[in-house]
């Protein structure tokens, strides 16, 4: 039975841990290379709350081809995350929702070799299924009389937020500034906002539960999602075989699948 497993890290947990101490040729021939042997141990896989669904995929994959490992993940915002491998905490790899983010990363030497960029993603407004209060253009969230939320900017997609509404000139007027995007996308779903601006992803993996209406100044924030192996990780052999899954055919299409374009 796949032991995926979600690892939540919140910043003083991880300073507790720390002080405790489509892919070209050559990347498919890489992954079939460090795939092949067998991995063992706990890989632990920092990663933005985007990614929730595709990458626990992937993990469990990973896991039924190598019975003695334990995959797991911590998903949030790729600011915390960001913030989190910074100050010491243990994990083997990020995946960000913005070069940014991943910057904040390898400008410490934090990572082993370049990130790869593997997706991109853009934004898209989720409402409750039915469209209720009858959302159907950005300037809807500079209404006072509806319920609304946004990412926080220091998230990606808080500042892909920003960035669209700077270029349609509307002053937004959310109720609530989220964490993460799945943390907007809930609202969403729960019915306690009208709507929320999160990526097209998160609207394809909430199904039935809610609708999408399309952003038109979106391709002027197209997110590019980067991934590392991390220098300090505990595992590095099953780091750089996750890193290749991601980067497979096979992980790319799965991807696609969830609505990511792929580079």
């Amino acid at each position: 039975m796949p032991r995926c497993t979600q690892v939540v890290l919140p910043l003083a947990a991880a300073l507790v841990l720390a002080g405790c101490g489509g892919p070209s040729d050559d990347a498919a021939g890489t992954t079939a290379s460090t795939r092949g042997a067998e991995l063992d141990g706990t890989l632990t896989v920092f990663a933005a709350a985007s990614l929730t669904d595709v990458f626990t995929e992937l993990g469990e994959q990973l896991e039924q081809e190598n019975p003695a490992l334990d995959v797991r993940f911590n998903f949030a915002g790729s600011s915390a995350l960001a913030t989190q491998i910074s100050q010491g905490a243990p994990a083997d790899v990020f995946a960000s929702a913005d070069e940014p983010q991943m910057a904040v990363v390898t400008d410490a030497g934090l990572a082993e070799g370049d990130p790869a960029v593997f997706a991109s993603n853009v934004l898209q407004i989720a409402v409750p299924a039915g469209n209720p209060a009858e959302v159907g253009r950005l300037a809807d969230f500079a209404r006072e009389e509806l319920a609304l939320a946004i990412c926080a900017p220091q998230v990606p997609c808080g500042a892909a937020a920003e960035d669209v509404f700077a270029a349609a000139g509307v002053t937004p007027r959310p109720d609530t500034l989220e964490e993460d995007v799945r943390a907007a996308l809930t609202k969403v779903e729960l019915g306690e906002v009208d709507a929320a601006l999160v990526y097209t992803t998160d609207v394809t993996a909430a199904g039935d539960a809610v609708e999408g209406v399309d952003v038109p100044g979106a391709e002027q924030a197209v997110n590019e999602y980067p991934i590392a192996v991390l220098a300090e990780g505990p595992n590095p052999e099953a780091a750089a075989a996750f890193v290749d899954l991601v980067r497979s055919e096979e992980g790319q299409q799965a991807l696609a699948d969830a609505g990511f374009r792929i580079p």
